[in-house]
């Protein structure tokens, strides 16, 4: 039995975000949002049906609108569900001694070139059972889901050998099987040098080109091939092998870039036709016009650069130079422990010069480009999927004004009214 169609109507700012379905926004056009006042949505068959006014939807509907659910949205925002195109999804343990190492004056690198950081989550990793990951994760995913957020990608990373990164990615397909939250997954087995390659790196890249990605391809675990370039874990040079490996086995190439110092990551992503360089805070000058020129999202990670204590990636002059940006939570066990998107649209305004409007882009057409999904999420238009969030607040201004607040009321996915009132249904 289908779901009863959605009404919902008189939305005190309907955002529709349209017109970015074809590629992402730059520029000027990131602010421009598309909002209609007294604006209504019918939601039916998990689609997006009509979009227009309250009056013009009541009139094309009227001889139905009795056999709807009706949501009065008067005094609220609507908009597209949030998507998050970075997060490290599965995972075991936490690392909240690390916290403690930073705030008496400890590094990243420090940390995990002493065992720490991705080498100790990846031991607990590799020790949990599927189960216990599913477990974990899926209270990851619950959460994610109350604060607005209706898809994710999740990358595997913490497991560095083939065992543990199969398992990852099977725990990430059965979550998205289990979970109303769509989960797009991504193999990220180059995340560090596991510590028995640590005096022969070469040989574990080998091993991930040679071994690990052709069995991904092979059995369709990720659609995007992930590599964190960066001194210290792997040159420009092996991530390009890594990556142009990835794309010879029909995998999409990503790439964690310059996120703690330049080290030409942007400009590979462009070289390499990435979908996205994520983090940046440390990008050049030169790799941000290089990506503005090929058209590669940054996904900047607002939130992993205030939980490191460290500065921001430059957002506004990227956008300023035309590189279409996202933003997500990269909820992670170490640098950046958090579900909350909403919080990061907040830093993007304060920590990265972004307007209100510009987060907003980020968080959905923009984000939904970062994982190919934007032919059918990230904006209120017909035929798209009915992915759709009520703020509690009456303009959009306000979500970032009201900073580190949850405003959602209801989350509604594929037509489904999955949170109401700020409780999961």
């Amino acid at each position: 039995m289908s779901e009863k169609p959605i009404f919902i109507q008189h939305a005190n700012e309907l955002i529709t975000v349209k017109g970015g379905s074809e590629k992402p926004l730059t520029r000027e056009a990131m602010n421009e949002l598309h909002i209609l006042h007294d604006g209504a949505i019918w939601l039916e068959d998990g689609k997006i049906q009509a979009v227009g006014t309250t009056e013009e939807l009541m009139e094309k509907y009227s001889s139905r609108v009795l056999d709807a659910k009706v949501i009065d949205a008067s005094g609220k925002i609507v908009m597209p569900g949030l998507v998050d195109p970075h997060t490290h999804l599965v995972y075991a343990g936490s690392r909240e001694n690390e916290f403690n190492m930073r705030l008496n004056g400890a590094t990243y690198m420090e940390i995990m070139n002493n065992g720490g950081g991705i080498h100790a989550t990846t031991s607990r990793t590799r020790s949990a059972s599927p189960e216990e990951l599913f477990s974990e994760s899926i209270k990851r995913l619950d959460s994610f889901l109350k604060h607005g957020v209706t898809t994710v990608e999740a990358k595997s990373g913490y497991g560095l050998d083939w065992e543990t990164e199969k398992k990852q990615l099977e725990v990430a397909k059965c979550l998205d099987d289990a979970h109303v939250i769509d989960v797009v997954r991504t193999f990220m087995g180059a995340h560090a040098v596991p510590g028995e390659y640590k005096e022969n790196p070469d040989e574990f890249v080998r091993i991930v080109i040679e071994e690990m990605i052709p069995a991904v391809a092979e059995g369709k675990l990720a659609e995007f091939n992930d590599v964190f370039c960066e001194r210290g874990v792997f040159t420009p040079e092996q991530s390009r092998l890594i990556l142009e490996a990835g794309k010879n086995h029909g995998l999409i190439p990503k790439i964690h870039a310059d996120e703690i110092e330049p080290y030409e990551g942007a400009e590979l992503a462009a070289e390499v036709g990435a979908i996205s360089a994520d983090h940046l805070l440390r990008a050049s000058d030169r790799g941000i016009k290089r990506m503005a020129e090929e058209g590669v999202i940054g996904v900047l990670l607002p939130g992993t650069a205030f939980f490191l204590m460290a500065d921001s990636a430059r957002g506004r002059r990227m956008i300023d130079e035309g590189v279409p940006v996202a933003l997500s939570t990269d909820c992670n066990p170490g640098s950046s422990p958090t579900t909350s998107l909403p919080f990061i649209m907040n830093l993007a305004c304060m920590k990265m010069g972004m307007t209100p409007a510009e987060a907003i882009t980020a968080t959905t057409i923009n984000a939904a480009h970062a994982i190919n999904r934007a032919n059918e999420i990230g904006s209120l238009e017909v035929g798209k999927k009915a992915d759709v969030v009520i703020m509690n607040v009456p303009n959009y201004m306000q979500l970032q004004y009201h900073y580190g607040m949850n405003h959602t009321d209801t989350v509604i996915k594929s037509g489904k009214i999955v949170v109401e009132s700020g409780r999961l249904c």
